[in-house]
């Protein structure tokens, strides 16, 4: 296998991924209407599904796009008449709201801080005081903006006290933090191949209970590409997408499966939570603060307080380490100055060390001085 240049992406997503999965695209052209690649596919549904719940009362459902495909497709496809009630406590989940609103659905907002725990007594407060018959929940199990991870696990619990279907957008903690739908009470949810999957941008699925999906049937549909019965009731007939899915990145999507199964979930956590720990501490040692507290945070995207200096501004600073190999992301808040830095993917503490290194340079050329 040839040496491919490696870059460092410190991002939420895509993520630097292994050589062998980069090569794994180049493979033979192929129809992907022939049976052969509809086994390909059969196998990446299976082995996405085994990594939450069980195939046999759960199936995955592919689409060809980003994540917000399959996010936009679950809040689209899902909901009846009754209310969907969204939580939004970051970008994501505001994301969610504006797909919402421009369906026309019968939604309604939970507002929680981007950066501390969803009060879940005051959650549950709400749902008990709506006026209107709420069918459905949804939230971010990660919230991407700030790094956030929101009890999921609660909230199931609340959403069975009030048979109350619950969607979660898993985007940047699928494959990672780990997961079961059943016992978390999740009926729907949603993720993508290039993040902690460690796979190629341009496939997003949406993981659900087939007992759910059965009952969208005879559902009205609001849209046509991202209609989410129809794209599994045709899965489940002919092994195939209803339209032509991204072949190469499936074959990507496939290696990187059967690298996190030899990898394991745990252990992939557990090396990410490393990298974590290497960063919070560098920072910590430079001056610099995050926002989540620890004991709320995923370990996996940290957004970091900007250096109060007048020499500061973020694209200078991005500029500088991606000369170096090095890609860093803004942060996604309105009221407060932030940077976010993901260690997700191919990274390693080794990594982590690289970047706080060129980190301390940086910081010294602009003249911020660490506050005693």
């Amino acid at each position: 296998m040839r040496a491919i240049h490696r870059n460092i992406l410190l991002t939420p997503g895509p993520a630097t991924t292994t050589d062998s999965v980069k090569m794994s695209q180049v493979v033979p052209d192929i129809c992907p209407r022939e049976e052969e690649f509809g086994e390909v596919m059969r196998y990446i549904c299976n082995e996405l599904t085994r990594l939450v719940a069980d195939p046999e009362h759960y199936a995955t459902v592919l689409f060809a796009g980003s994540g917000t495909a399959a996010v936009e497709s679950m809040i689209s496809s899902i909901p009846g008449k009754d209310a969907v009630l969204i939580v939004n406590n970051g970008a994501y989940g505001k994301r969610m709201c504006e797909i919402a609103s421009v369906y026309g659905l019968n939604y309604m907002e939970f507002n929680s801080s981007p950066e501390d725990t969803i009060d879940l007594v005051a959650l549950e407060k709400y749902i008990r005081s709506s006026t209107r018959a709420i069918s459905h929940l949804a939230v971010v199990h990660h919230e991407t903006t700030t790094g956030l991870l929101n009890d999921v696990n609660a909230i199931g619990e609340i959403c069975k006290q009030h048979a109350i279907d619950l969607i979660v957008d898993a985007m940047s903690s699928f494959g990672a933090i780990p997961i079961r739908m059943n016992e978390m009470n999740i009926a729907y949810l949603a993720s993508s191949s290039n993040k902690n999957l460690q796979g190629m941008a341009g496939v997003s699925f949406v993981i659900a209970n087939r007992s759910k999906l059965d009952k969208l049937k005879d559902a009205q549909p609001r849209n046509f590409y991202l209609n989410l019965y129809a794209q599994y009731i045709h899965f489940s007939k002919r092994n195939q997408m209803r339209f032509t899915p991204p072949v190469q990145t499936l074959y990507a999507l496939k290696q990187a499966l059967d690298e996190l199964k030899q990898e394991g979930v745990a252990k992939r956590y557990k090396r990410y939570t490393s990298s974590w720990e290497a960063l919070i501490n560098g920072i910590r040692e430079l001056g610099l603060t995050h926002l989540v507290p620890e004991k709320h945070h995923s370990k996996i995207i940290t957004s970091i307080i900007e250096p109060d200096c007048a020499g500061y501004h973020f694209q200078t600073m991005h500029d500088y380490f991606y000369k170096q190999g090095i890609m860093i992301y803004p942060g996604k808040l309105d009221r407060l100055n932030t940077f976010r830095i993901a260690n997700i993917g191919d990274i390693t503490p080794k990594d982590i060390a690289l970047f706080l290194a060129l980190l301390q340079v940086y910081l010294r050329s602009i003249g911020f001085v660490r506050e005693k």
